[in-house]
């Protein structure tokens, strides 16, 4: 029977094909969970209604009430006008411009913090994973798009009223692949692992990627990062190559994001850094230091994060409740390694 007698924050994680909710409580250790595939051609109306469902189906599963919940935090993909709660033009999800807080508080009645989910996956590692004690923390995560985040002296780092560091859409390639935002050349265009999928499939299609073949065919939506790292594993030269070039123009972009920013750790994170952690944060550290100007050269570490599936829950969860209490990272932090122990 569930219950309202915890204090539970939720943390959502909205991606461009997966979603998932976890329900934690005060000292951040994971009660609830559930993950379901995203539909991002759905009207907006159901894709809402997937999500709350998804949160009411992992308060079932920690058996807690929604009584219990003191705030929701919600990480989308693409920008985010903090005023509003509204997601703007997300570049990988059909939905267009929506308001995410309208719903969730009509539905669960409690203040809902809705951020970026690669700012909310910084702010995860910030407080809990790679980036602990640093001073500004830029987080790069390739997936479906490619987000960008910021966590400066422990507040996510943002705009005037709009998320920012949209690291995706920084032109790379003049007159490039056509991207999803509508624009020519991003790094996302050539570097998510839309793009890198779409490379091994014509590999695959010329025999040169024998496992991708194997195991996902030419079908880019069965092109998993698991399967990705086993054709490198198993020594497919091409596949590696494409990975590599992909890595490189990611390194290109953060060169320009360090001159600019002086960040003193940048992590890398989602499925393909997870798969690959080796091959990406050497290749990217090679291409940036290459690039950023001489003073900035050994000011920086670039890591891979910590937290994988749960960076995004677990922040957009701690954010929800800096924004609500005013709880310090160092705090949390405190809180969650006395829970542990």
């Amino acid at each position: 029977m569930a219950t309202d007698a915890l204090k539970t924050w939720v943390g959502f994680d909205l991606g461009g094909t997966k979603m998932l909710a976890h329900i934690y409580d005060e000292q951040f250790r994971p009660i609830g969970r559930e993950r379901r595939k995203t539909r991002s051609n759905d009207a907006f109306e159901d894709g809402i209604d997937r999500v709350v469902e998804t949160i009411q189906m992992a308060l079932q599963h920690g058996g807690v009430s929604a009584k219990s919940i003191q705030a929701i935090g919600i990480g989308c993909p693409g920008p985010i006008d903090f005023d509003t709660g509204t997601l703007v033009s997300p570049p990988n999800l059909a939905w267009k411009s929506f308001n995410v807080r309208e719903r969730l508080q009509e539905v669960f009645g409690c203040p809902v913090i809705v951020s970026n989910d690669v700012d909310a996956g910084v702010y995860g590692e910030y407080c809990f994973g790679a980036a602990r004690n640093s001073r500004c923390a830029i987080g790069v995560f390739p997936g479906t798009g490619i987000g960008g985040g910021c966590v400066y002296r422990g507040e996510i780092f943002a705009g005037a009223g709009r998320s920012c560091l949209e690291i995706g859409h920084v032109q790379v390639m003049p007159n490039g692949p056509q991207c999803g935002c509508g624009q020519r050349g991003c790094l996302e265009a050539v570097a998510s692992r839309l793009a890198i999928s779409a490379q091994l499939a014509k590999a695959a299609f010329r025999g040169e990627a024998p496992t991708i073949l194997k195991l996902a065919g030419t079908d880019v939506a069965e092109m998993r990062s698991k399967i990705i790292a086993e054709a490198i594993d198993n020594g497919e030269a091409v596949v590696e190559s494409i990975v590599r070039e992909a890595a490189r123009w990611i390194g290109i972009a953060i060169a320009g994001v360090i001159n600019l920013m002086a960040p003193d750790t940048v992590i890398l994170g989602g499925g393909l850094v997870e798969a690959m952690p080796k091959l990406f944060v050497n290749q990217v550290t090679k291409s940036a230091k290459k690039r950023v100007m001489p003073a900035y050269v050994d000011t920086f570490q670039v890591v891979a994060a910590e937290l994988g599936d749960d960076a995004v829950t677990l922040g957009s969860a701690a954010w929800a409740r800096h924004a609500t209490e005013g709880t310090e990272p160092r705090a949390l932090r405190r809180e969650a390694v006395a829970a542990v122990n």
